[in-house]
């Protein structure tokens, strides 16, 4: 019964975790980007892989695992293409967490955040 119940609970949480993501055809939000400090480098990711500060790589909340995004820096225009490994950001009113790589090529890594455009390529 104990087996049963423990199924059961299992179930319902993947079944949960799963309801909550979004297609990415035609996604496009605007909001604020964070990126990952180097304590994380080496960590697991939700996705199962490690997390490579030196990779192009984010987490969102809702996107699919493996999704290519692009995203812009709002106040200097450059951009990077990364692609979904990880849940995330943990922190309120923020939409995408990058790898340090991907801030460094938005140009980001002196405020630690920026305003961005994240836009869902077509794979």
């Amino acid at each position: 019964m104990k087996r049963l119940l423990g199924l059961l609970a299992l179930s319902s949480l993947l079944a949960g975790c799963a309801s909550g993501l979004i297609d990415p055809k035609g996604y496009d939000e605007t909001g604020t980007a964070s990126y990952y400090g180097a304590q994380h480098h080496g960590k697991r990711t939700a996705s199962g892989e490690p997390f490579n500060q030196n990779a192009l790589t984010a987490a969102h909340r809702r996107l699919p695992f493996g999704t290519q995004v692009k995203v812009t820096n709002l106040d200097n225009d450059r951009s990077v293409v990364v692609r979904i490994n990880d849940r995330g950001p943990h922190t309120r009113g923020r939409l995408i967490d990058l790898s340090r790589k991907a801030a460094e090529q938005l140009r980001m890594l002196g405020s630690g955040t920026a305003r961005v455009r994240v836009q869902a390529l077509n794979n």
